[in-house]
């Protein structure tokens, strides 16, 4: 199976290069494409939306299905085809918060900066009371037992802040871009292969220590932020399967509002907490949507040739989703938007694509490359399979795109070297035979299409905003999303 595998991307990237060489690239198209995507821009009046407008959008709430709503008579409106909300199978429950505070009100009184993990149950009152801090170190829980009914606990014990004295944003440097153009190392494995046994260790703990705190009626559970500088990086804490059993209530706090709780109680001086929580759990409809948009291809041979590009529209729940991944989404649809303000006639059809379901788990573009073009790797090939010519991709915050990656297929570089040469003014420059993942590129990659992530410049997105209440308009920068959309389109 690996072998066929195989064979079905060589033939799909040997007939995308085919195309490139029979089609020069149209200089007088692009000159065309950047004066309406630089002079005439919409990316920022479409991030507003999706962000200010529409809020966070988290997969399953009435959030996203508002947005996904938008976007597709927004599509609609600029003169794109078939534009519809899509549905890609079973998700499971959606989830949104309605209310919440946390207070400490002695020994002083301090307004606790605070969110709710998503998919976890409100409390059924105001919570007050002296917290209980738990040494998650500590192997033997049976010291608890008995002692947590009803409580606030704290998880862990308070950890140094490292100073930082690096920019939070930054830009790729011309040294960076050449360690990406290199090939890696033969039998190197990602710094995120090389952790994964200790993400494990680390997930098996959480759960043992989730279930006695469950068995023992725990109250409601505070968590340091991962982050410093008072930002929450904020995702689930429980499960959005619809016959999941709920969670715990939930918060986690900033990394220096919970040490000084935690030295306060090492101290043994008398804290007060009050916590109040109300969220939501969304039944009404179990199923997973994506926005699906074309151009159709006006040319008899092509038109049936789908060239796709796409951008995750969901979004954890902490800011409004702006750089993970409104961003992406607003590009890709100011690119569509560029080529029907220019009235153009592609030769093959061009579809996009504002997926769901990404954050657990490239759900909504896996189902979806499933749905429409089969599963290759177990031997489930459908007839749309052959005529992808490739799927773009873009999710890594909201910095300009600086080149693409190759996902190892060399066949293709001749392809993207043509694509990028007259966007190296704007900085897109780098070709890279490095593969990357952990995005929506990867569903059509592991199904032997060709799927292409862009290089990015970082800024901010790691630093600050990924999966953070930080995560907002403001740190997008307008620049980088106008280049984007017109390399893209």
């Amino acid at each position: 199976m690996k072998t066929r595998y195989y064979w079905i991307w060589l033939l799909l990237i040997t007939a995308l290069l085919h195309a490139q060489t029979t089609e020069p690239v149209d200089l007088q198209m692009i000159t065309r494409i950047k004066q309406e995507g630089l002079k005439n821009s919409q990316v920022m009046e479409t991030l507003s939306y999706l962000t200010d407008v529409h809020g966070p959008r988290l997969t399953g709430s009435p959030n996203f299905m508002k947005a996904a709503e938008w976007c597709r008579n927004q599509l609609s409106e600029w003169g794109m085809a078939n534009a519809q909300v899509e549905a890609w199978g079973t998700f499971g429950r959606g989830w949104e918060v309605q209310r919440y505070s946390a207070e400490m009100l002695a020994p002083q009184y301090m307004n606790i900066f605070a969110q709710p993990k998503a998919w976890t149950p409100g409390t059924d009152s105001v919570l007050s009371g002296e917290p209980l801090l738990i040494d998650t170190d500590e192997e033997d829980l049976s010291q608890y037992e008995g002692k947590l009914n009803g409580r606030i606990v704290l998880l862990g014990k308070a950890e140094d802040i490292e100073k930082k004295f690096e920019a939070d944003a930054s830009r790729l440097s011309a040294e960076d871009l050449a360690e990406k153009a290199q090939a890696p190392e033969p039998n190197a494995r990602s710094g995120w292969m090389a952790r994964a046994g200790e993400w494990r260790a680390r997930r098996a703990k959480r759960e043992k220590m989730s279930k006695f705190l469950v068995e023992q009626g725990v109250g409601a559970v505070l968590e340091a932020s991962s982050i410093a500088h008072g930002t929450l990086r904020v995702m689930s804490g429980g499960s959005y399967k619809t016959a999941a059993s709920n969670a715990l209530p939930t918060l986690v706090i900033a990394w220096e509002h919970y040490n000084r709780i935690a030295r306060l109680l090492e101290k043994e001086i008398p804290v007060q907490l009050e916590v109040n929580i109300r969220t939501r759990f969304v039944e009404d409809d179990s199923l997973g949507y994506n926005v699906i948009a074309e151009i159709p291809g006006v040319d008899k041979k092509l038109k049936n040739e789908v060239v796709m590009l796409g951008a995750h529209l969901d979004s954890w729940h902490g800011g409004t989703g702006a750089t993970d991944n409104a961003s992406g989404s607003a590009v890709m649809m100011e690119a569509v938007r560029i080529l029907k303000a220019l009235g153009v006639q592609p030769r093959r059809t061009i579809r996009i694509a504002l997926w769901s379901g990404e954050e657990q788990g490239l759900h909504g573009s896996r189902n979806y490359v499933k749905n429409h073009f089969g599963d290759a790797k177990n031997g489930e090939v459908k007839p749309a399979h052959a005529n992808v010519s490739a799927y773009f991709n873009i999710d890594n915050g909201g910095g300009k795109i600086r080149g693409i990656y190759l996902q190892e297929n060399d066949a293709a570089r001749p392809v993207f070297e043509s694509y990028l040469t007259p966007f190296h003014d704007m900085g897109a420059t780098t070709v890279s035979i490095q593969r990357t993942g952990s995005t929506d590129h990867v569903a059509f990659d592991e199904q032997g299409l060709p799927g292409f992530q862009f290089i990015q410049d970082p800024l901010d997105y790691f630093s600050r905003t990924w999966h953070t209440n930080m995560d907002v308009y403001d740190h997008v920068v307008e620049g980088d999303l106008m280049q984007m959309s017109v390399i893209v389109a």
